[in-house]
């Protein structure tokens, strides 16, 4: 890869997010000797314990204290330093909720966390290891960054771009093999930019995470047998959100479903739905995650079919979305 990191794009099929994650922290720990890693004794489940095995003096296990974790990178962070802090999602929006808010946001401080065990990816844990919460608590600070990668590749440029991204910042990936999505690494990552997967006009299909691969089949198999023309947008970036490609979307395909590893309450399809409300323009618009409630027990990729974010339940909302009623307006995009 570039800037001499070891890493490549062909190790995403044998290593998962955080193995990258790991990797990659450690070429950047070469090229930036101010970084410094922080864990609460979890270093081998979220893999910054690579790092801490190659820097062991800019290393530190703070043990199950995950307030006081943050309270110590703030700290590094006000020193001079740029703190990479790693834990489970769930234990960094909620936990260490408060501190996350009035340490390192309310400062404003250049700390990266990268959380792990995102979403439904430690689904087999029970609800108190899923975390379908997190995008709607972090995009509601101040100051903080969040972003979805798709997969290991999109992990490891969110790495990169991030340590020279001013400011806190959130990176949720998952716990295991999710399915490597790109090809190349070179393919125009940018903080707060959407990738255009597949262009089109009759709908727009809106994602981030593990869900991109899944719309991506769905959209592949409309075209075959329902001759529909589907944009798919892999919003990584929730905040700061594209706003210039989600309207673009609206103005295209006037159609629009979002679909994410998330409470639909306050995550992408809410940060998507703030853009189109403020617009004022009308469209057939609909957002699939984890309905009002706590996610059900078993294995991700069940659990993915269930809630409907595999391809056959994009699929299925996509042909519900066509049949939608909407405003016409044959004047509004001068309105804009």
């Amino acid at each position: 890869m570039s800037e001499g990191l070891t890493w490549t794009v062909y190790d995403a099929d044998s290593m998962t997010q955080a193995e990258i994650y790991g990797q990659v922290l450690c070429d950047l720990g070469d090229q930036h000797p101010e970084i410094v890693g922080l864990s609460a004794d979890l270093a081998n489940s979220t893999k910054i314990g690579k790092f801490g095995q190659k820097f062991p003096e800019r290393f530190f296990n703070v043990g199950i204290a995950e307030q006081n974790l943050f309270g110590v990178a703030a700290g590094l962070a006000k020193s001079g330093l740029t703190p990479f802090v790693s834990t489970m999602a769930t234990f960094v929006s909620m936990r260490a909720c408060e501190q996350v808010r009035t340490d390192i946001c309310y400062q404003n401080l250049d700390c990266k966390i990268i959380a792990t065990h995102g979403g439904a990816s430690f689904g087999q844990a029970g609800s108190t290891h899923h975390c379908t919460e997190d995008l709607s608590i972090m995009r509601s600070f101040a100051n903080m960054t969040v972003i979805v990668p798709a997969d290991g590749i999109e992990c490891a440029n969110a790495v990169k771009a991030c340590i020279d991204w001013p400011g806190p910042v959130y990176i949720r990936i998952g716990r295991g093999f999710e399915p490597k999505f790109y090809d190349d690494e070179e393919y125009g990552f940018q903080i707060g930019k959407a990738v255009t997967l597949m262009e089109g006009t009759d709908i727009t299909l809106i994602c981030c995470g593990v869900t991109v691969l899944q719309a991506m089949e769905a959209a592949k198999f409309l075209k075959e047998n329902d001759g529909l023309s589907v944009r798919v947008l892999n919003i990584h970036t929730i905040k700061p959100i594209d706003e210039e490609a989600i309207l673009k979307a609206v103005m295209d395909t006037r159609r629009l479903a979002v679909f994410e590893e998330h409470n639909v309450m306050g995550g992408l399809g809410s940060a998507v739905a703030d853009v189109i409300a403020a617009s004022g323009k009308g469209c057939a618009f609909t957002k699939v995650g984890i309905p009002d409630c706590y996610c059900e027990v078993g294995y991700p990729e069940d659990l993915y079919t269930h809630y409907k974010l595999d391809a056959d339940g994009v699929i299925e909302t996509v042909r519900q979305v066509m049949q939608m009623d909407f405003e016409e307006d044959d004047d509004w995009e001068d309105e804009v």
